[in-house]
């Protein structure tokens, strides 16, 4: 189950990060503004973020196959509709579906390696994270392919072929019946429990600058590379594909490190050497330079994602690891959702250096939230 969730992950990332490098591309094909492409990817991560706490929910009173299944379906349809899209409207329902496949399938995947990996549940949640970023490494390659060979549009038919197989390849495997029960929520519940002290409120916060800041510099990486410091689309994209080799060996290990140290602790290191590169960043002018601080941000920035989801997990009770899981990332990817449309509208009436120095100051604050409740 690790393996298969896992390559589901990576798979639908595949899909997701291959609109970054693209983006450039998407834009002149469509006709829109930045700030316009900005709020598009907002709303793929709206429809993301709205899904994460009924499928946590639903996923701990039916159970995790009843989920993850149709999850998938919906990912590799709402792929096969970006493959299709010939104008904005159909470009914003394309992100809808796909948002709402991924939060299906995102929460009950989650729950259930925490259900099956209690004394490493760092390390699986690491090793599952990682999926983003073979994802994003896969993704960086096959966007150069088809800027040279093919158009934006090719290779999200293979991603949702791939995906559809994975959905009969898991159909089978697991041993869960479905099943659907009540479809009552208890919001009020779950969202007490989240902020019931002001640790865990400072917490909440914190993450939730995190992820903001995750949203924008992730969506609008390669165009800054390629407007803001002259380089060419392809060059842009192998660049920011340095940010998941980074990412590929770094979540594991920080879970790791998770399960045996302090994880608040690894958070708030990770957070400062982010906002420390970021600032590197904008003013490195050799491609070295800049290859060296995308690196370094990236070995900063990913160690928040399996603390994130264990920190968050470690507070639930047993018999509702999904909904708190799935409620408190709802918060975290509001706030990320929030993050592209927050460079688009910037870089469109400022600048690119303006709108990434806005994200340090959200690194430094949520690195201070956590120190304190450590």
């Amino acid at each position: 189950m690790l393996v298969t969730v896992s390559l589901g992950w990576a798979l639908l990332q595949t899909g997701r990060y291959l609109l970054s490098p693209l983006l450039p591309t998407i834009i002149v094909d469509l006709g829109i503004t930045e700030a316009t492409a900005g709020i598009a990817l907002a709303v793929f991560q709206g429809s993301y973020a709205l899904v994460q706490y009924p499928s946590g929910e639903y996923s701990d009173r039916w159970n995790r196959t009843t989920l993850i299944v149709p999850g998938l379906i919906v990912i590799a349809g709402g792929f096969a509709l970006f493959g299709l899209t010939t104008g904005l409207a159909m470009f914003l329902v394309a992100a809808t579906v796909t948002g709402i496949g991924k939060g299906l399938f995102a929460i009950p995947s989650r729950a259930l390696l925490s259900d099956l990996f209690t004394t490493n549940r760092g390390r699986a949640l690491g090793i599952y994270a990682a999926g983003t970023d073979l994802g994003g490494l896969v993704s960086s390659g096959i966007a150069v392919l088809a800027l040279t060979y093919a158009t934006w549009r090719t290779p999200f038919f293979p991603v949702a072929i791939a995906l559809a197989l994975l959905t009969v390849a898991y159909a089978s495997m697991t041993r869960e019946p479905y099943d659907v029960g009540s479809s009552s929520l208890e919001l009020r519940s779950t969202v007490g429990r989240l902020v019931q002290s002001a640790r865990q409120r400072e917490t909440i916060l914190a993450f939730s600058l995190f992820y903001f800041m995750v949203g924008g510099f992730i969506n609008f990486a390669p165009t800054y590379l390629a407007q803001s410091k002259g380089f060419s689309e392809s060059l842009a994209g192998l660049t920011f594909a340095i940010v998941f080799a980074v990412g590929f060996a770094v979540k594991p290990a920080a879970g790791t490190l998770g399960d045996r140290f302090s994880r608040r602790g690894i958070a708030v290191s990770g957070l400062l050497l982010a906002a420390v590169s970021l600032v590197a960043l904008v003013v490195a002018a050799s491609n070295v330079a800049i290859w060296v601080t995308v690196a370094l941000l990236a070995l900063g920035y990913k160690t928040g994602f399996p603390l994130a989801d264990a920190i968050i997990l470690d507070g639930a009770p047993s018999d509702g690891m999904g909904a708190d899981l799935g409620a408190a990332r709802a918060i975290f990817l509001s706030a990320n959702a929030l993050g592209p449309a927050y460079v688009g509208i910037v870089a469109t009436y400022g600048s690119y250096d303006a709108a990434f120095g806005g994200f340090v100051v959200c690194l430094v604050v949520a690195a201070a939230l956590l120190f304190r409740s450590r």
